[in-house]
């Protein structure tokens, strides 16, 4: 599976994707969504949540909205 999206990166000329980032992003954009960790672990297949908030990035424009909801 893992050579198939490589396959399919580089034929969308995304050079540094890989099924790691793929990964990634998915988990940190349905964070950003306000999904909890919780549910994030599960659907990453992760027996800790510990280990899902590793892959949560965190940017400024989550920072910034973060700070208007004060």
């Amino acid at each position: 599976m893992c050579q198939l999206l490589i396959h399919i990166f580089q034929q969308c000329s995304l050079k540094h994707a890989t099924s790691h980032s793929g990964r990634r992003t998915f988990i940190t954009r349905l964070a950003s969504k306000g999904v909890g960790v919780r549910v994030l672990a599960e659907l990453a297949g992760h027996s800790s949540i510990a280990t899902t908030q590793r892959y949560i990035d965190v940017n400024a424009e989550q920072l910034a909205n973060a700070v208007e909801l004060v």
